[in-house]
């Protein structure tokens, strides 16, 4: 049997990834496998980005709103927070801005 690959999106239409990891108030969830991306559902969350500074019990709400997934996109992230989802074994991949979602998650999928 295949793995399957839950991830993260944050984007602001669904459309492409477009959307600051400490800006997002959702995230789209697909599921990737070899038989293709499919999309889940959205999360909401409180964004942890006030301007100069974080809210830390929204960054940790999000951590858990996102637990089960093994990547998040985003179209940007500061080292901070994306060394804390690497220890929570989640990676942040910002190599697809402003790209379409489905296509950026099937040619990470198929890189990888």
């Amino acid at each position: 049997m295949s793995k399957i690959n839950r991830v993260a999106v944050a984007s602001k239409d669904g459309i492409s990834i477009n959307e600051h990891f400490g800006h997002a108030k959702l995230f789209w969830i697909y599921e990737l496998s070899h038989q293709g991306c499919f999309f889940k559902e959205k999360r909401d969350v409180d964004n942890y980005c006030l301007g100069g500074h974080g809210d830390k019990s929204a960054l940790a709400n999000i951590f858990d709103i996102i637990s089960d997934c093994t990547t998040v996109f985003v179209a940007k992230i500061g080292d901070g927070p994306a060394e804390k989802l690497a220890i929570r074994g989640i990676k942040a991949v910002a190599d697809y801005t402003w790209e379409e979602i489905e296509k950026s998650l099937l040619d990470y999928h198929v890189n990888q």
